[in-house]
């Protein structure tokens, strides 16, 4: 199959191409389009055409987000299929995440929105009435870049914003899949899609005529985007990095938790924002709960996501795959005790098992850093108030969990932890009703819900006089 890219509602090439790595395999399996600045410069102009035209029909938009959810449901299976290649996950959470995409075009397009109307009175009517900012980037990242994709359209174009987007080098393929589906429902310029180098996101975060950047990704990157956006005061969002902690108080079952913390830890084999990455268990349930985490990651299956029965693919590449394994090398050297995993799976491919680390905490890499991968530091504690203190002791605050019997008692707890979601009993649950966001180095603003919407909006106070 070809790829192609989407500017102004044609399918795009440059002559030029990048491979895209299987990460099951560590080989080159298909090719993408390198964009060009030149194109960069065609997508933004024909996205700013779209936007005089674009912003003024909301029935219309809503229609297009409809359609927009219809025409991906009935391309899930073949989306996931080049989704679990490129990226590496197993075919059913490459389906679900197809699926979820087209959940959230559902719900946007469903969203009510109203002026809020502050006076109205014999002496003048004033309302605050929001309006669309203009051409946006929407910059995604490789370990979900169909519906993260999703959820920068749906509430941009709901707003009636249009979009450039540019996908991660690593994982282009489905995006310009969904461009191509999606290019043949809304009205040409509405949506642009580029593949390319990250050169590429630097040319469009720095484009004169784009207003808004809404970005997912790495700290360090979303420092850069926001150095880029200053020039002009372009708005932003910017989803970065976490390192969740989960707390797991002395009064839980281990054998009824092991399983949620488990897999909270290492869905998409870690490769997930908001996955926990820091594990905080109270001395009393500290040895059952490591057996039984360990337990868990001997069974998990691992291997390609093609593979009917693989839990957990690869690490999504090479890079990746390398400072994971380099995080649990440190953790040896100051003394971490390897319960499961630990060692690269021979063979091709960017294999690295569910790896469980005790014996460590504060001032050891694994437990500082955010590794984005297999592998789960579990620290022992006896108070829960120093446990609090260390999960809070970082850069981060993107997500967070208590884990207890008491449920009241959680819910009082995760109020104390530093960041933009506290779950109680459970990690990882986003809807697109929810606002998703973090404090500190996390991010700023808030994507989802109609916080998600407002984000690509500008407020206008209309005041009459009567």
């Amino acid at each position: 199959m070809e790829y192609s890219m989407v500017i102004d509602g044609r399918s795009v090439t440059t002559g030029q191409w990048d491979d895209v790595i299987n990460p099951a395999k560590g080989e080159p399996f298909a090719q993408c389009p390198r964009g060009t600045g030149a194109n960069v410069d065609e997508a933004v102009a024909a996205a700013g055409r779209a936007f005089k035209t674009w912003r003024k029909d909301e029935a219309l938009r809503r229609q297009k987000l409809n359609e927009c959810a219809s025409a991906i449901q009935g391309h899930v299976q073949d989306i996931a299929a080049v989704l679990s290649q490129e990226q590496g996950k197993p075919m059913t959470a490459a389906m679900a995440e197809v699926f979820g995409a087209s959940m959230w075009f559902s719900y946007f397009a469903n969203l009510a929105t109203e002026p809020e109307t502050l006076q109205d009175d014999g002496e003048k009517t004033i309302k605050v009435v929001r309006k669309p900012l203009g051409v946006v980037a929407a910059i995604t990242p490789w370990n979900f870049p169909v519906i993260l994709l999703a959820w920068k359209l749906a509430p941009a174009w709901l707003a009636g914003n249009t979009v450039v987007a540019k996908p991660s080098p690593y994982t282009p393929l489905t995006s310009l899949m969904v461009a191509d589906i999606l290019k043949s429902v809304v009205p040409a310029g509405v949506l642009n899609v580029l593949s390319g180098g990250n050169e590429l996101g630097a040319k469009l975060a720095t484009h004169p005529d784009v207003r808004k950047i809404s970005f997912t990704g790495s700290v360090a990157t979303g420092k850069k985007i926001m150095g880029y956006a200053v020039e002009d005061l372009k708005r932003v969002t910017l989803e970065l990095g976490g390192n969740d902690p989960a707390i797991v108080l002395d009064d839980v079952d281990p054998q009824a938790v092991s399983e949620g913390l488990f897999w909270g830890a290492f869905q998409n084999s870690g490769q997930v924002c908001t996955a926990v990455k820091r594990l905080y268990v109270h001395e009393k349930v500290y040895e059952p709960i490591v057996k039984g985490l360990t337990e868990l990651a001997k069974k998990a299956k691992v291997g390609p996501g093609t593979d009917a029965d693989t839990q957990l693919g690869p690490i999504n590449n090479k890079m990746q795959l390398d400072r994971v394994m380099g995080l649990v090398e440190d953790a040896k050297k100051h003394g971490a005790r390897i319960e499961a995993g630990g060692v690269r799976l021979e063979g091709a491919g960017y294999f690295y098992p569910p790896t469980i680390v005790t014996n460590v905490g504060p001032g050891v890499r694994l437990v500082d850093e955010e590794q984005f991968g297999t592998a789960l530091p579990v620290i022992k504690y006896s108070k829960v108030d120093d446990a609090i203190a260390q999960a809070n002791a970082t850069h981060y605050g993107l997500g967070g969990s208590i884990w207890t019997g008491n449920r009241e008692k959680g819910m009082e707890l995760v109020q104390e932890l530093e960041c933009g979601t506290g779950w109680v009993n459970h990690h990882m649950d986003i809807t697109p009703f929810t606002p998703f966001g973090g404090s500190k180095w996390s991010g700023l603003g808030y994507e989802n819900g109609h916080w998600g919407y407002e984000a690509f909006t500008e407020l206008q106070v209309v005041n009459a006089k009567k």
